[in-house]
């Protein structure tokens, strides 16, 4: 076994040689270790029929009644949707004694009453089981939002089709022009200008799960749980491709190294550019975007090529978008309709997308507290917006002002140059 399980070391990957070391391990009397990977075959395979049925052995043997049951029944679902290849078009045999559904070596099974018996099992219902059976993973969602849904940031669109999204929709092609999926993107600029939103809809355009990871997830007060913590991300990602996988503020948990005084930070980041790299792991299917306001401060082997080797600027929106946006937040509220919202687009040049939300905030509180004081309903005004944006001024000034620093000085290989236009074209700099 000791063979085995360096081989496994070497390979995780090996699904058929995992199972068949847990079948020993369950027929040698040590049903915990076969359960620990029969999990790992089920975490790439979650279809396995044999390795769900060694699965619900072992969670039995080792005192686990109910994660045995719903291995079992996730395992009855899948097999009584598929027919035996020597069964005739109609069979009246009671499911109980059909041997399509007993993999070789499965335990005999009862039929959960939840789950019919040659029904089709649609892949949310398979979802829905392994959420169940495995711990699940509430932090992972499918958004439905797309890229049609971002309003104005035309040219970052465009260089997400380009460089990111079209190849993965076209794998021919990607295969024809020999284009590499490796690597990540690395969004950045001013807070608040959608780029959560932006990875959100990234995920939506692929209909794949999407996993945002803060500091909070992975920085722990203990020594080395940080870099399990980093571990167990990618392997929750890599569980559920397709994935997209967003790494928010990655400045604050892939510091430059030079600039951590402690050792345990060091080690957080090499244990990033370890999983990054995918050298013990494949991350086919995982799909990395990364967000930060302080791209100077992210440590530079994480933007070495096969990590976040590209690099976007998310900039304040457009005057369509801020259009777009104060529409957006004044739809389901009384609106005077002498408003005039391409005039207040027009007077919110550098306003973030949260800027904008907080304008359209303050003109409603101030209607709405005359409204309180006279007694009378009256709806939003074109003044409410003018005081509202005497009070709210932009936030991205600020950021503009520490990057302009960067951008004129520090713009080694021109990875600054959208930005340097940017703030010339809109004299920031």
């Amino acid at each position: 076994m000791a063979q085995l399980e360096a081989a496994l070391e070497e390979n995780g990957n090996q699904t058929a040689l995992r199972t068949h070391v847990s079948r020993l391990y369950l027929e040698g009397g040590e049903p915990g270790d076969a359960l620990r990977h029969a999990e790992a075959v089920l975490a790439r395979q979650p279809a396995n029929l044999e390795a769900l049925a060694l699965a619900a052995s072992a969670a039995e043997a080792v005192g686990q009644p109910e994660r045995a049951a719903g291995f079992r029944q996730l395992l009855q679902a899948l097999a009584g949707s598929m027919p035996p290849p020597s069964a005739p078009a109609q069979s009246s045999a009671p499911a109980e004694s059909s041997p399509a559904h007993n993999p070789p070596g499965a335990p005999a099974l009862e039929t959960p009453e939840a789950v019919p018996v040659g029904g089709e099992t649609s892949p949310e219902e398979l979802d829905a089981f392994l959420r169940e059976v495995l711990g699940g993973d509430p932090d992972l969602e499918r958004p439905q939002v797309t890229l049609a849904d971002v309003g104005g940031l035309v040219d970052v669109k465009r260089r997400l089709q380009t460089s990111f999204l079209g190849p993965m929709k076209n794998p021919e092609l990607r295969r024809m022009y020999g284009k590499s999926l490796r690597g990540g993107l690395l969004l950045y600029g001013p807070p608040g200008c959608g780029k959560t939103f932006l990875a959100r809809a990234v995920a939506g355009e692929l209909g794949a799960h999407f996993f945002a990871v803060g500091l909070h997830d992975v920085l722990d007060m203990w020594l080395g749980k940080s870099e399990q913590n980093v571990h167990k991300v990618f392997e929750t990602a890599r569980r559920h491709t397709p994935c997209v996988l967003f790494l928010d503020e990655v400045d604050a948990i892939g510091m430059k190294r030079s600039n951590l005084t402690q050792s345990a930070g060091r080690n957080v980041v090499v244990q990033l550019l370890t999983e990054l790299d995918g050298t013990q792991n494949e991350n086919e299917g995982v799909f990395m975007l990364g967000a930060t306001n302080q791209p100077w401060d992210v440590d530079p082997a994480l933007r070495r090529p096969g990590r976040f080797d590209r690099m976007l600027l998310v900039l304040p929106p457009d005057r369509p978008a801020r259009a777009a946006i104060l529409g957006y937040h004044l739809k389901d509220r009384p609106v005077d309709p002498g408003i005039n919202v391409e005039r207040l687009a027009e007077s919110t040049e550098n306003y973030s997308g949260a800027d904008l939300r907080l304008v359209c905030e303050s003109a409603t509180e101030r209607a709405l507290e005359q409204s309180m004081t006279s007694g009378i309903v009256r709806p939003i005004s074109q003044e409410d917006f003018e005081l509202a944006l005497r009070d709210v001024k932009p936030s991205t000034r600020p950021w503009f002002e520490m990057a302009r620093n960067y951008a004129m000085f520090a713009n080694d290989g021109g990875v600054y140059d959208d930005l340097l236009a940017f703030m010339r074209s809109h004299r920031l700099a």
